[in-house]
């Protein structure tokens, strides 16, 4: 019985355990925008260290290709070579097979001779007094021993001959071998040129990045020098140094438009923000809300010019953003109304399909945002919102910036 209440006992505080364990909040890791100067400072520091590092990985990237272009060079001069070499093992082949046939012939004509010396014709020859018996048994020890010498003369020319072959066989596999190698070089100097033109794809993206951040930063340095808090330095926080000003409500930032991409999932990214349509490039940009120009980001490889602009509607705190402009009107840190012409609308000539620089637009549109809290850039995508005034539906249309929708 005792044993029974045990296994109750664990049961229940198991599924105890498992029930906490699913009620505890999951922590998640939200990107976080600068809260204060110094923030603000370190954010460039980090950039200009990604450029740095980028810089020197294109600099070993360059080396390696040096180092391959060496190599195939090298490999070329190796070949080179040993065509040389092959040329010269024919060359002895040929030379060494003339031999031996010369050979053949004048041995098959000395084992003729002696033959015909040991006949009884040449024994008549010397009793009719052609020759004494001992010039005889010299002439026939003579042609033995070159014959004997020819013969091991003609099996050391027939081992050349093999060795030469085989020379001939391992100098061809040598350049079989050099020959993989090259491509192998070339296939590492071809993906190296690709890194290096991702690493020039990345300096030309970090650097607008550090002069956008530095515009901030040295906007920032002037406002927070201003503030009743400018003896905390870099602990003081942005929203000290950034007097935004009172909103009651929100305006349109188009005088017209019609909404062609909502936000949420969209081709397997998040699209933190309305695409209003039905305008072309050039068309004024106003504030949706007066504010101050919180950042600005200029020719970004995905949505070109965009703007920041910290706004206060109601007593909250929002931010606005607007991407791909065609022309950008207004700075870091100076305070807009709703009556600011902050850019124009782009997305056009700026599409890359179109020859521009804009990988994520295809046609003229503003890409109007807003979240909760204040940003000077990467937006929290936890903390957008549907803009005031407008629905988070495709096809919705106004006529005017007081339009308002619900």
């Amino acid at each position: 019985m005792m044993k029974y209440f045990k296994k109750i006992s664990l049961s229940l505080l198991s599924l105890l355990v498992l029930i906490t364990w699913i009620l505890s909040p999951i922590q998640v890791n939200a990107a976080k925008d600068p809260q204060t100067l110094g923030d603000l400072k370190n954010e460039l520091a980090t950039l200009k260290q990604k450029k740095a590092t980028n810089e020197a990985n294109k600099h070993s990237a360059e080396n390696k290709i040096k180092a391959n272009e060496q190599a195939i060079t090298n490999a070329e001069y190796e070949i080179t070579k040993a065509e040389g070499e092959i040329e010269e093992a024919e060359a002895k082949i040929e030379d060494s097979n003339v031999k031996i046939e010369e050979l053949k012939e004048q041995t098959e004509k000395l084992l003729i001779f002696l033959q015909q010396m040991k006949n009884e014709n040449e024994y008549l020859e010397y009793i009719s007094g052609a020759s004494t018996m001992t010039d005889l048994m010299m002439r026939i020890s003579a042609v033995e021993q070159i014959t004997s010498y020819n013969q091991d003369f003609l099996k050391r020319l027939e081992d050349l001959i093999k060795q030469n072959e085989q020379l001939k066989i391992d100098l061809a596999e040598k350049q079989k071998g050099l020959q993989g190698k090259i491509v192998n070089y070339q296939a590492a100097i071809q993906s190296l040129y690709g890194d290096i033109e991702s690493y020039d794809k990345f300096t030309l993206d970090i650097d607008t990045q550090i002069k956008t951040m530095q515009s901030q930063v040295d906007a920032y340095v002037k406002l927070c020098a201003n503030s009743p808090k400018a003896y905390l330095g870099d602990a003081e926080l942005l929203s000290d140094c950034n007097s935004v000003p009172y909103n009651a409500g929100w305006l349109k930032p188009l005088n017209s438009g019609v909404i062609t991409s909502t936000i949420g999932s969209r081709w397997g990214s998040y699209h933190n923000a309305l695409d209003i349509g039905g305008n072309k490039e050039g068309t004024s940009i106003y504030a949706a809300a007066a504010g101050t120009v919180a950042g600005i980001v200029y020719r970004y490889r995905c949505g070109g010019n965009m703007v920041y602009i910290n706004v206060n509607v109601g007593g909250k705190k929002y931010t606005t953003y607007y991407y791909h402009l065609l022309s950008v009107n207004v700075s870091v840190g100076q305070t807009v109304t709703q009556n600011t012409v902050i850019g124009t609308v782009g997305g056009s000539s700026t599409a890359r399909s179109n020859g521009g620089y804009d990988s994520c637009t295809t046609g003229a549109h503003l890409h109007f945002g807003v979240a909760n809290g204040y940003y000077t850039g990467t937006i929290n995508k936890a903390n957008v919102i549907t803009p005031p005034g407008f629905p988070n539906s495709k096809g919705y249309r106004f006529k005017s910036r007081t339009d308002y929708y619900g």
